[in-house]
């Protein structure tokens, strides 16, 4: 009962809040005719790898310092996403990925090399602090195995030879083949095979076998980043270069780094990425065509905006990756991930029926330090400019004095509404980056807290109701950015956390985002 009771006020929800020109907004990729439009996932899923297993393509992304983290998704269309797996629980190589006293912002995972040999899957990636890692699995869906390896490559390009013979490209400026034994440690010495001459920051290699050439498919990478392929008849050089696609203009603008990816059918296709604005770096499809054994991406030196979606034999549903949550489940959607790793003693979502109890975890002074921040993408739309809205209905019943709990907005600079407890008393509260910029007395325990989010340009602002029909503004515009000290995109955040001593609690009842999971 008390599930269809949530599905009832959502529905009644949806009329009432602002921005009802949202609703049935597009949010996915599949435009329903037979055309797709980039980007292909409008969300922070930047350093794709991709590969096809049969009839199922697995593509896996950056996530850096949230956990679970290493986010797999699967599609049978390539157009069509959803969540796999987030192959990596938790990292518990240091106390930097715990919060204490130190923090893995722009950090942690890397650049992930995804491969399929002999009936097992193989992640590799790096940590800029901690190294190199192998994952393996038998089905991606289930439990990933993770190692930590003797050494780290950087950026770097799994390949198992037909030999039985295994390798690894990696490198910043100059690339570099070094051959591995079984248990993926390095069996000699890094070899020197091509120094990038068309730009700084050639890297994002991986390899490829085709036609008796060995490809090592390189990017210049950044904003105005583009794609090459390298080749020779010889795993250690002499490679030649050709530029794949370099986009310079529109939304495929620096559109770089990624997998080379052939159908059933035969077609051939790529799956790079765009620098996209504070909501982050987003994936994008391209078709690919061979000239005289070089791959070529876009048509006509340009990125693909809407085109006919890829040829894998059959038609498939029209999915799009959800993000709002009702919190009636025993376990977390796999959109979420904490902020770090969280302390799995002090968050439930069985403790209250329903709801997502946050318990506050350490005395901190501000959200960057905080653990057990719940974090999710922020999703554009394709056919608007309105802002992506995101609302949650909090109960407050448990804080203790100098609790700070809410919904934020995170990258650098972040910022959030909430409610504080102070000598007793509730208070809505904005701050900007740290700055306390508006305080308003509440008499109620459950209130709702709302975030209305534009990409471009990058604003954010915030809001709060008694009732979740009447919304007030509270504080100020945030000027949402895309920067390198956190290195991700803008995040929405559910927290919790103590100023002055730990103990206190309170419950998420639902979190909504507007124009996805319209029931």
């Amino acid at each position: 009962m008390e599930g269809h009771m949530k599905k009832l006020v959502f529905i009644l929800f949806l009329g009432i809040i602002p921005f009802q020109n949202n609703i049935g907004q597009k949010t996915h990729s599949d435009n329903g005719d037979g055309t797709f439009t980039n980007p292909l996932i409008f969300a922070d899923f930047p350093d794709p790898d991709v590969i096809r297993v049969e009839n199922t393509y697995y593509m896996v992304t950056t996530t850096m310092f949230v956990f679970p983290g290493v986010t797999i998704l699967k599609s049978n269309d390539l157009v069509n996403w959803e969540y796999c797996n987030n192959a990596v629980p938790r990292m518990n190589f240091g106390p930097c990925y715990n919060l204490e006293n130190c923090n893995r912002y722009a950090h942690g995972q890397w650049a992930t090399s995804f491969k399929y040999n002999k009936g097992k899957f193989y992640l590799l990636f790096i940590t800029l602090d901690e190294g190199g890692f192998i994952c393996s699995a038998i089905r991606p869906e289930g439990l990933w195995e993770i190692k930590k390896l003797p050494r780290g490559f950087y950026d770097p390009g799994l390949f198992f030879d037909e030999d039985g013979k295994i390798y690894v490209a990696h490198g910043y400026e100059t690339i570099k083949i070094t051959e591995l034994d079984s248990n993926f440690v390095a069996k000699g010495k890094d070899v020197d095979v091509f120094k990038g001459d068309l730009a700084k920051g050639l890297e994002g290699t991986h390899i490829y076998k085709l036609n008796g050439y060995y490809y090592l498919y390189s990017t210049y990478g950044g904003p105005n980043g583009f794609q090459v392929a390298l080749r020779s008849k010889n795993i250690y050089g002499p490679y030649e270069e050709k530029v794949v696609i370099r986009d310079t203009e529109g939304p495929n603008r620096g559109v770089h780094q990624g997998a080379l990816i052939q159908t059933q059918t035969g077609e051939w296709w790529t799956i790079l990425f765009t620098d996209n604005g504070p909501f982050g770096r987003m994936p994008s499809l391209q078709p690919v065509r061979w000239e005289d054994n070089w791959p070529i991406a876009g048509i006509n030196g340009k990125g693909v905006v809407t085109y006919r979606k890829p040829n894998v034999g059959k038609e498939y549903p029209i999915k799009a990756l959800p993000a709002s949550d009702e919190f009636n489940n025993p376990k977390l959607g796999m959109q979420w991930g904490w902020n770090h790793n969280p302390d799995s003693t002090k968050w439930s979502l069985t403790q209250s029926k329903g709801n997502l109890r946050l318990n506050t975890v350490k005395v901190v002074t501000n959200l960057r330090d905080a653990r057990n921040t719940l974090t999710q993408r922020i999703f554009g739309y394709y056919s608007t400019s309105e802002p992506t809205i995101a609302t949650t209905k909090i109960n407050t019943d448990n804080m203790k004095d100098g609790d700070v709990a809410g919904l934020a907005v995170f990258q650098d600079p972040y910022a959030y509404i909430g409610v504080k407890k102070m000598n007793g008393l509730k208070y809505i509260i904005m701050t900007n980056n740290g700055i306390a910029i508006d305080s308003v007395p509440i008499h109620k325990s459950t209130v709702y807290l709302q975030v209305a989010a534009t990409n471009q340009p990058g604003k954010a602002l915030f809001s709060y109701s008694l009732d979740n029909q009447s919304f007030t503004k509270v504080g100020n515009e945030l000027t949402i950015k895309f920067n390198l000290s956190v290195f991700t995109g803008n995040k929405l955040c559910l927290f919790n956390y103590a100023t002055k001593s730990i103990g206190g609690s309170v419950d998420f009842d639902w979190f909504r985002m507007r124009g996805r999971d319209n029931k």
